[in-house]
């Protein structure tokens, strides 16, 4: 099993900041250093959101209340909206982002992520975005995640899948512990496209011989930053641009199948506008102990 090597921050010059994790793999054969896959998580990596799971998974340990995940899954709902609407203000989930993780222990949320991510993400890991992953692997490429969620979790998800690492949102850590700020902005939108560009530049990639895989018209700046965009299990409005402008789409939901996952995953998807409900319930059951 692949196993944490080592993350990297990186600022450029107008002070955008980034993050990837990387694991230790065995060496390929061939090995291909200019080339690189890049795929989101959330709904296309796997069904639904990855912190709403991790959310589900604190819920199961009496973390959280049912009461509490119903209303992190609505808040998430309204996040979701509020994005498209206004891609460019994300003040309200850099808050939320802080009140989830203000007081977590990096130890703690990273050996959670583990248990969760088998009990409840395995499960819902995309075998046919997977399999597009491997292919990168077995040719001799990189293969990052990248997601709007926190970095650690990234990593583990990354870890269990033998990829390379993830790139994800950052949180300010002291002595172990997250402070409760964010060092730089959310994983989401233009910041992927730059987090790449950040990524590639360091790694010696070139970005005309990357792919990108995503499900969100949200993450056009990421695909129209790569060589090779893939749409996976696409939205209505990413289905739109891939069609005009060529892009490969591959939708691995099936007929009602894909009418059973299309209210969750909407519900669970965005980053954590919810997550003040479930950060400040964990924050009431600690002092209560």
């Amino acid at each position: 099993m692949a196993r944490s090597r080592k993350v990297t921050v990186s600022t450029d010059a107008e002070g955008h900041t980034a993050a990837w994790a990387e694991t230790d793999l065995a060496p390929v054969s061939a090995p291909d250093p200019t080339a690189a896959a890049f795929f989101d998580v959330d709904n296309t990596m796997m069904q639904g959101a990855s912190i709403y799971w991790f959310a589900r998974g604190l819920a199961s340990r009496n973390y959280v209340t049912t009461a509490d995940l119903a209303r992190f899954a609505w808040q998430q709902l309204r996040f979701r909206l509020l994005a498209r609407e206004h891609a460019g203000d994300m003040s309200l989930a850099k808050e939320a982002a802080l009140a989830f993780v203000q007081g977590w222990r990096v130890n703690e949320v990273e050996h959670l992520a583990e248990e969760i991510f088998d009990e409840m993400m395995a499960p819902r890991i995309w075998a046919g975005t997977h399999q597009l992953a491997q292919r990168h692997l077995d040719a001799g490429q990189r293969v990052w995640l990248i997601s709007a969620a926190p970095v650690e979790i990234g990593r583990v998800i990354a870890a269990r899948l033998g990829l390379t690492g993830a790139i994800g949102t950052v949180a300010e850590v002291l002595d172990g512990a997250y402070t409760g700020r964010l060092v730089g902005d959310l994983m989401h939108g233009p910041a992927k496209a730059e987090a790449v560009t950040q990524l590639a530049a360091v790694e010696g990639l070139e970005l005309a011989r990357c792919a990108a895989y995503s499900d969100s018209a949200n993450d056009l700046p990421l695909l129209s930053a790569v060589g090779r965009a893939v749409a996976v299990n696409p939205d209505g409005a990413l289905l739109r641009q891939a069609r005009q402008h060529g892009w490969e789409v591959r939708d691995f939901r099936t007929g009602r199948r894909a009418v059973k996952i299309a209210v969750p995953s909407t519900a669970a998807a965005g980053l954590v506008a919810g997550a003040v409900t479930a950060g400040l319930a964990l924050q009431r059951r600690r002092r209560a102990g």
